[in-house]
């Protein structure tokens, strides 16, 4: 797997983020969710039915949750960590729409994946 991003300062970074913002592995289990739906089966991508989530939108527990934490994430890191983060999470988005063609993305920048899952 690809985590962590940087056994060194995003990986520290991350860690006072979490103790501040979130708890303790909330980004690493939003990869590992997000992970999971890049490489999982093609109809976790395409059906809700099959997805990854408890059914409830509220629990966050869905696809655009897990995508939407890091993301709120990215934003919140020093820029560097940031970086290093981003290129694993993009990695992800693009194995995401390159194998579900039926999500529609004008840019990796805009965010693509509220309202897909």
């Amino acid at each position: 797997m690809l985590w962590p991003p940087d056994p060194g300062s995003c990986t520290a970074d991350l860690r006072r983020l979490e103790r501040t913002r979130f708890w303790p592995e909330a980004t690493e289990e939003a990869f590992w969710h997000w992970n999971a739906l890049a490489h999982g089966p093609l109809r976790h991508l395409v059906d809700p039915m099959f997805g990854p989530d408890c059914g409830f939108p509220e629990c966050g527990c869905h696809g655009a949750g897990f995508r939407e934490h890091l993301e709120t994430v990215l934003h919140l890191l020093p820029r560097k960590s940031a970086r290093e983060l981003r290129a694993l999470v993009r990695a992800l988005d693009e194995r995401i729409l390159v194998r579900a063609k039926v999500i529609p993305a004008d840019s990796l920048d805009a965010p693509w994946w509220l309202g897909r899952f």
